[in-house]
């Protein structure tokens, strides 16, 4: 098998190593023509062009000056003669910056260059001299016409070397860079063919295995989870054969492990709702210890609660899968410390052990680390229970809410062939958490349960209490009001000043105690649900007037002003003339009470949107925003009423709301601390085929 593996690895070692070795050649060949052409590039561009230039340039600049000085003789311009002169000295620089870039045989040139213009120029300085048309001026025009003639054939003779030169060298590029061609082509050419056997040899070795793996994975990929590849070719293919094989094992096995994880999944939500259907403890646990023990398989299930006057955690549930529930008196296994248990919540760790016998035989301490349920091995009793119930695997999950347990989970099989696995400690793990937080809510229920029963027992006794106190109380006060009557009658003799003006004090305050007692029997009908109204036909603007008559003697006494609005025509309720009339008492008389002098109160009544609406307004000491809320509360009253020590109860407008809601009204209050306050009452208005208002 190696062999085969070597044999592969060396024919890709040699495919691509000849590939390599082209692609070097290939690069070295490419390389040194670019070289080559790139040197004879710079040749050219760097050295023979320029001097080229520079030698043109020389003689386009000495037959200028050559021209100047002729036409200056043959017409006599003195234009001519500064042309000449501004001319002269150019050559001769030009010549000089040739020479920078100029070969040697150039700079030879070059320099016989210099001197015969030198020549050339001596003769023509003279002819600048000379008279324009004289025989000396013919004389030295002869003469410089052939010391230029011998510089032009000089300088000619550079242009035409250097021309060539330029000719060659471009020709010896032309003449590698077709070279560089046809040695790549072939070098091309050649490693192509080799490397198409080499493909074709090593196509035939892997091809047909890797094929056949390919359609393996393209089966998996589309479903058919049972394909597998066939283990065949060189070694590195049947390795990933194997890996493929490998890995399509796995998935299997995850894909099971992902089915059973839905499918506990499912029980265990099956098994909350049932749990949360329950609000008493003892249906909880019972649904809770059967429901988990067969969602999950177990063989037995056991729920331990606390108990808040014992170290331990007891037996509340114990179930079987042969016989079901088991009664409460009995328990299979001994309790269980609560420090451990404490100690596995604080963690949030379960504690599972598959191999119970084994280790009960050697009488060694199970594992775990300290503080869990295995540590220094199990009790005698616990090591009985085990025994007896035949344990194999144990799973103890912590249940609880905050950082207090509630108790645990005990979950056990008698098999070796059916092990807690990870996924059946997850979801056990789950519905432990579950329990805890539908245990802790029925154990809040039965306790809020309790302390309502107490809390209405105790609501019965006070209302009962009021009741009483409030019809005992009424019947002396009514004996004590007609004697003050009759003693102010004189009946019994002439009464002094004095005497008059303590009676009057004793009424007043008679009166006050026995509105106080109305108030406590009407707070104990509404609380007991007696307050009923005795509905019928009541003109609302006759009830404003009235009230607002009785109470105008005590705002008069006050100093404080009584408005009323009401419309002309009557509006008509369905409504207890009574209980609205002091409904209107209670509210004029505190706006009168809480309006410092000069103040002004203002009574309305109108309709509005088919309701009857009636409004009090005062200019008094107003309710601070912030108590306005607890305002209609029973026995609350304002605390810059309680600071002025304004007398009063706090009960009537707690009643003024209860009576206006029982004829299916709402009240509203706005008022600014220091500006005022305005009630406002919506009532609904009798219908037109209703029972004309009563006289």
């Amino acid at each position: 098998m190696r062999i085969i593996g070597d044999r592969v690895a060396s024919r890709l070692t040699g495919a691509f190593g000849l590939l390599i070795a082209l692609l070097v050649l290939l690069g070295a060949g490419a390389l040194t023509a670019a070289l080559v052409v790139d040197r004879i590039h710079d040749e050219v561009v760097t050295q023979l062009e320029p001097v080229a230039r520079d030698n043109l340039r020389v003689r386009e600049q000495a037959t200028r000056m050559h021209r100047a000085v002729r036409t200056y003789l043959l017409t006599g311009r003195a234009a001519e003669l500064t042309a000449y002169r501004q001319a002269r000295d150019e050559p001769f620089a030009t010549l000089a910056a040739a020479g920078r870039n100029a070969t040697d045989a150039t700079r030879r040139n070059l320099a016989a260059q210099d001197r015969e213009l030198r020549d050339y120029v001596r003769v023509a300085d003279q002819q600048a001299k000379a008279a324009p048309g004289s025989i000396r001026a013919a004389e030295l025009t002869e003469e410089a016409a052939g010391r230029f003639a011998v510089f032009d054939s000089t300088n000619r003779r550079l242009d035409s070397q250097l021309n060539g030169a330029v000719e060659r060298d471009e020709d010896r590029a032309d003449a590698v860079l077709e070279g560089s061609i046809v040695g790549i082509g072939v070098l091309l050419a050649a490693g192509g063919t080799l490397a198409v056997l080499a493909a074709v040899h090593t196509t035939r070795a892997l091809t047909r295995p890797l094929q056949s793996t390919a359609r393996t994975l393209d089966r998996l990929a589309s479903g058919d989870h049972a394909a597998r590849a066939e283990e065949k070719g060189p070694q590195e293919i049947r390795a990933v054969a194997r890996s493929v094989n490998a890995l399509a094992d796995e998935s299997d096995r995850m894909r099971a492990i992902e089915q059973e994880r839905t499918r506990l999944t499912q029980t265990a939500r099956a098994v909350g709702v049932r749990i949360r259907e329950h609000l008493g403890v003892e249906q909880l646990l019972d649904t809770a210890c059967a429901g988990i023990g067969e969602g999950l398989e177990a063989e037995h299930a056991f729920v331990l609660l606390t108990d808040q006057d014992s170290p331990l955690v007891r037996t509340a549930r114990a179930w079987s899968s042969e016989a079901g529930l088991l009664p409460p008196e009995e328990q299979p296994i001994p309790p269980v410390p609560l420090d451990v248990v404490r100690e596995h919540y604080r963690r949030g760790t379960a504690w599972c052990h598959n191999d119970l016998p084994a280790v009960l035989a050697e009488g060694a301490p199970l594992p775990g680390a300290p503080g869990s349920f295995g540590e220094g091995g199990l009790p005698r009793d616990a090591r009985a229970a085990a025994e007896t119930l035949g344990l194999v695997g144990v799973l103890v999950v912590p249940v609880g809410v905050g950082d207090e347990p509630l108790g645990a989970l005990f979950l056990a099989r008698g098999r070796r062939d059916r092990p807690w696995r990870p996924v059946e400690i997850e979801i056990a793990e789950s519905m432990a958490a579950g329990v805890g937080r539908a245990l802790h809510n029925a154990l809040l229920y039965e306790r809020e349960t309790r302390l309502v029963d107490k809390l209405r027992a105790l609501d019965k006794a006070k209302s009962d209490f009021l009741s009483t106190v409030s019809h005992e109380l009424r019947t002396p006060l009514t004996s004590i009001v007609g004697y003050i009557e009759l003693l102010k009658d004189e009946e019994t003799g002439p009464l002094t000043p004095a005497q008059r003006h303590m009676l009057d004090v004793v009424d007043r305050n008679a009166n006050r105690l026995r509105a106080l007692i109305e108030d406590l029997l009407t707070l104990s009908r509404i609380e007991s649900g007696a307050f009923n109204s005795r509905k019928e036909p009541v003109d609302l603007v006759r009830l404003v007037t009235s009230a607002a008559d009785a109470v105008r003697p005590a705002a008069e006494a006050a100093s404080v002003t009584l408005e009323t609005h009401c419309p002309s025509r009557p509006l008509v309720l369905q409504a207890d003339s009574d209980q609205l009339d002091r409904v209107l008492m209670n509210l004029l008389s505190n706006a009168v009470k809480f309006t410092p002098k000069g103040g002004k109160v203002t009574v309305r009544a109108d309709a509005w949107d088919g309701d009857a609406v009636l409004t009090v307004s005062d200019t008094g000491i107003g309710i601070p925003a912030e108590e306005q809320e607890r305002l209609f509360q029973r026995f609350f009253r304002a605390s810059n009423a309680t600071d002025a020590a304004i007398p009063g109860t706090g009960l009537g407008l707690t009643i003024v709301r209860t009576i206006v809601a029982n004829h299916g009204g709402e009240m509203e209050v706005d008022s600014a601390e220091g500006r005022g306050t305005t009630f406002t009452a919506r009532l609904p208005i009798a219908a037109p085929d209703e029972t004309a208002p009563s006289p």
